[in-house]
């Protein structure tokens, strides 16, 4: 046992390797930021190589990290499987996976069209699923693994209007529950993670879009949303990524197979 007093938080990611998704922006771009504030060796993934070029350059290295890029696309689930595989192949060993990727279209679940729902499954729980096959002999091997979903306070409270969008984040937190439960034994934790309204600019554009439907102004949508957080303000970004670098580091390894919502209150469930 600690003696009292002796007991410190260890959140030092030095050694460990994280796949970051979708991180040339928002919250998978300052997750990627603070896990590798915390000395992990990051790799970004997402479609835009501009835009990863210019974040890879400014991750912090406190642990002289050579971190590393690569563009994919998350609507083409076998090109992303080459991809991963072919750098576990390289030998490249993963400890932390950040599953992220940008939500689907808005509107009604009655009047999607089957397709909405097929791409919206492929993008989220089927990349998500080729990810974690393929990373997690590596994990085991090591003995350390973090796999994180950033997924959508619509897993605890349905949100009007983004029907597909409902549907699909809770068939990806059944399914992190379900595997939160199988890697247990191997000291692996899944967990997802709830981001409420954060200032990225998916949120814009689900307030323009609103707007455009409900004919209302972009203000009086925004005001709208504010109304409903308990903080009167919406999150930033470099918050839902404390959440993250959290559950990602050693300090959280007793916690797995949970749904935490970043939210300034805004959910009403327990």
């Amino acid at each position: 046992m600690h003696e009292q007093g002796s007991w410190m938080m260890d959140m030092n990611l030095k050694g460990k390797h994280a796949l970051v998704c979708g991180s040339s922006q928002g919250i998978g771009q300052a997750a990627a930021m603070a896990l590798a504030e915390l000395g992990a060796t990051v790799t970004l993934t997402a479609r835009s190589e501009a835009t990863l070029k210019k974040v890879h350059k400014a991750l912090p290295r406190p642990a002289d990290q050579d971190h590393g890029w690569f563009t994919s696309d998350f609507d083409r689930p076998e090109a992303l499987e080459t991809l991963v595989k072919a750098r576990v192949e390289e030998g490249r060993r993963f400890h932390i996976l950040i599953n992220n990727s940008g939500g689907p279209g808005g509107g009604p679940a009655h009047t999607a069209m089957k397709d909405e729902f097929n791409n919206a499954f492929q993008r989220h729980l089927i990349c998500n699923q080729i990810l974690v096959q393929a990373l997690l002999p590596g994990m085991r091997e090591d003995g350390y693994g973090r796999i994180i979903n950033i997924i959508s306070t619509s897993v605890k409270e349905p949100i009007p209007g983004l029907g597909v969008s409902n549907t699909v984040r809770g068939a990806v937190a059944s399914w992190a529950k379900t595997i939160a439960t199988e890697l247990a034994p191997d000291g692996i934790t899944v967990n997802n993670i709830l981001p409420g309204f954060t200032q990225t600019g998916r949120l814009k554009s689900l307030f323009e879009g609103k707007a455009e439907k409900t004919g209302k102004s972009f203000d009086e949508v925004e005001q709208g949303a504010l109304a409903q957080v308990p903080m009167g303000r919406f999150g930033r970004p470099e918050e839902t990524a404390a959440a993250i670098a959290f559950l990602a580091s050693p300090a959280a390894s007793y916690i797995t197979g949970v749904s935490i919502p970043v939210d300034g209150g805004r959910t009403k469930g327990i």
